[in-house]
């Protein structure tokens, strides 16, 4: 699915081979693993964010509070 969402932005695969190798020369073999693990979990804590919300837009409104109905407007 990613290949094809760069090809659609007209990049062959000279291209990514060509930014492969920028990033591996700019950060080296040692320090990609440890920024893909860091990207996984911040991939993995927006995904559990967006569950939360789910769920929360879910629930009954019976967690809202009282509205005061003494109170009357002339």
């Amino acid at each position: 699915m990613t290949l094809a969402i760069l090809l659609i932005f007209g990049l062959g695969t000279t291209e990514l081979l060509l930014i492969a190798l920028v990033v591996l020369l700019l950060f080296g073999g040692k320090k990609i693993p440890e920024l893909m693990k860091g990207l996984g979990k911040g991939v993995k804590s927006f995904k559990d964010g967006m569950d939360g919300m789910e769920e929360e837009l879910k629930k009954p409104a019976e967690k809202a509070p009282p509205t005061d109905q003494t109170e009357k407007k002339p």
